[in-house]
């Protein structure tokens, strides 16, 4: 495998159905790239909490809208080194996402729902959003091995 680039680039619609389609395709490519199981059920885990999110509150649980998804290897610094990781990027042009709320519900408030962001800031080793030209952003990073990187290395 390359040093970095474009692994797999999907386009989906918001359907909960399709969901199992990205799973397994994700669970192959970290698989692939070297992950080890845990890591790969992580990164799986984070991604399907991130499309049910997008479905669920960004298009109002809505059919037919688009989500685009990357997944790119990409080199990182960390302890001064240079390693690799993998970075999946998921688009969206649901509404609006207030970023005060990505954080989640404490863990302490027992009932279902809502642990969706903790999952996925405890599977990746970074998790970004932000919005751009009228679409939201979710940038997830996996190191391959290794401690969390420096952001904006």
């Amino acid at each position: 495998m390359g040093r970095s680039g474009l692994l797999l680039k999907l386009e989906l619609q918001s359907n909960p159905e399709m969901l199992c389609v990205v799973r397994h395709a994700l669970a192959q490519l970290a698989e692939t790239l070297g992950f080890s199981r845990a890591e790969c059920r992580a990164v799986v885990l984070a991604v399907d909490e991130a499309l049910t999110n997008i479905i669920r509150h960004g298009y109002g649980g809505e059919e037919g809208h688009p989500i685009h998804a990357s997944f790119r290897w990409i080199a990182v610094r960390r302890d001064g080194k240079h390693g690799r990781a993998l970075e999946i990027v998921l688009e969206d042009s649901g509404k609006k996402i207030d970023c005060a709320k990505l954080c989640g519900r404490p863990l302490e408030d027992v009932r279902p729902g809502g642990l969706g962001m903790h999952f996925i800031n405890e599977c990746m080793d970074a998790v970004e959003f932000r919005r751009k030209l009228g679409r939201n952003q979710l940038r997830l990073i996996k190191l391959l091995d290794g401690p969390k990187p420096e952001m904006g290395a």
